[in-house]
């Protein structure tokens, strides 16, 4: 039986869509050795302290659902008997505290692991990831910084262009969506005036840059695949700037940006009507902002971000208050039926469901979190209240999985099903991000208010 068998029964009871692989979701399909075993280990014994999580039948009775019925699948089962002896040592340890140290627990281990598999230099999209988390300090296995190493290694050329192909002749993801590295170098706080050695010699962040402009057509602000250079334009350009595209058509930023709005609001616009009558929750189909990557969550990122900008957060302010007003209905939107598929769902294709639960909610949180930091929102008690409530959500769901094993077992996970295990580590780096920003205190003043030179 294959996955897509208990997934259509699941959504016959009204969850949502869950392919056997994600590729509508983040990434595209990889080999394994995205996530070989020798990767997957820990540092020391004493790092592994750092990241000792509740005892497995404590974790059960903390869960929404009844977990004493569940069984681990198949490839997580297999990591559970692989996993080290000191690694199943930490899920026998029980963390005491209130919600904020039980949360700290989580984040240690989301930071440990992302900063673990995502450190491989021959995956330069892992390495992205982990500079989503760390930023421009993220380094590789070999101590080399990341950015360095995916531009020496993964930048092609030819006299036309700049650009990186989408994935290695042996499946490793590169850039499996348009300006996802650039995006990555820029929010990495690499200004533009950085200069990289590439294979060829010196390219700066600057010619990127360029090179994203001259791709730029006009289509790729509707485009859900538009999300990562709509967001290195934003970060790359401030207000009132024009750039010449690839056909020698002068391009104007805001009008580019107005565009991606009004594709956001129509995207989400099922959503903002069952928000305003009240209903429950509104069924993911794959309709509307669903049939984006990463449910939305990243194009939501690049459009919102624009607001940075005090003139731009002048004149959306009532649109972006309504759009963030549905990212929150989102939560228990989407969390019920996360949670009936859970219900109903056999027991060995559970883990890809609480992988999707991960990319949903650290999503969420970092979307969040990087609106408030871009633009000064500062939430409402009852806005700030449904955050804490995805928090808790991220919490349980991370306790769920390192229950089944997944936070140890990658290796296992990757023999048998390679694109799950890719997902856990994109979104456990998210997912990191997002419980980061949280814990931190926000920002002052919004960030990034120009462009970096």
């Amino acid at each position: 039986m294959t996955p897509l068998l208990p997934i259509g029964l699941a959504l016959s009871l009204g969850a949502p869509a869950l392919p056997a692989t994600t590729q509508a979701e983040c990434v595209a399909p990889v080999m394994v050795q995205a996530v070989r075993p020798g990767d997957m280990q820990s540092d020391s014994r004493a790092r592994r302290g750092d990241v000792s999580l509740p005892a497995t039948a404590q974790a059960e009775r903390a869960a929404p659902v009844t977990e004493q019925t569940e069984r681990v699948a198949p490839a997580a089962a297999q990591a559970e008997r692989a996993a080290p002896a000191t690694a199943q040592a930490e899920r026998a340890v029980d963390v005491q505290g209130d919600s904020q140290a039980r949360r700290g627990d989580v984040l240690a281990l989301l930071s440990l692991r992302c900063r673990q598999w995502a450190a491989a230099p021959e995956n330069p999209w892992a390495l992205a990831h982990g500079m989503v988390l760390d930023g421009r300090a993220f380094r590789t296995r070999d101590g080399q910084p990341a950015a360095d190493t995916v531009i020496a290694g993964f930048l092609r050329r030819t006299p036309e262009r700049l650009f990186f192909e989408p994935r290695t002749a042996d499946g490793t993801p590169v850039e499996p969506h348009p300006a996802l590295q650039v995006k990555t170098l820029l929010r990495s706080g690499y200004r533009l005036s950085h200069q990289f050695k590439a294979s060829w010699g010196p390219v700066t962040v600057r010619d990127l840059v360029a090179q994203v402009q001259r791709d730029h057509r006009p289509a790729l602000a509707a485009s859900p695949e538009g999300a990562w250079a709509l967001d290195a334009l934003s970060l790359a350009h401030k207000p009132g700037d024009t750039f010449l595209d690839g056909t020698g058509t002068r391009v104007h930023v805001d009008a580019v940006m107005r565009e991606a709005l009004a594709t956001l609001e129509a995207a989400q616009a099922e959503l903002a009507e069952g928000m305003r009558a009240g209903r429950p929750e509104v069924p993911k189909r794959k309709q509307g902002i669903y049939a984006h990557p990463c449910g939305g969550l990243h194009y939501f990122q690049a459009v919102a971000g624009w607001a940075r900008h005090a003139r731009v957060r002048k004149a959306w302010r009532e649109r972006l208050d309504t759009q963030v007003d549905v990212l929150l209905y989102r939560l228990d939107s989407e969390g019920r039926q996360y949670e009936a598929a859970l219900a109903s769902m056999p027991a060995a294709y559970r883990l890809p469901l609480l992988v999707q639960m991960l990319k949903f909610q650290g999503h969420l949180l970092e979307t969040l979190g990087r609106y408030r930091d871009d633009t000064g929102w500062r939430p409402t008690p009852a806005q700030q209240r449904t955050v804490e409530r995805a928090r808790t959500a991220l919490e349980t769901t991370v306790r769920r999985l390192n229950a089944a094993g997944a936070f140890d077992g990658l290796p296992a996970i990757a023999a048998q099903q390679p694109q799950l295990a890719l997902d856990l580590v994109g979104d456990t780096c998210h997912a990191a991000h997002g419980e980061a920003l949280w814990r931190a205190p926000p920002l002052s003043a919004p960030s990034a208010p120009a462009p970096r030179r």
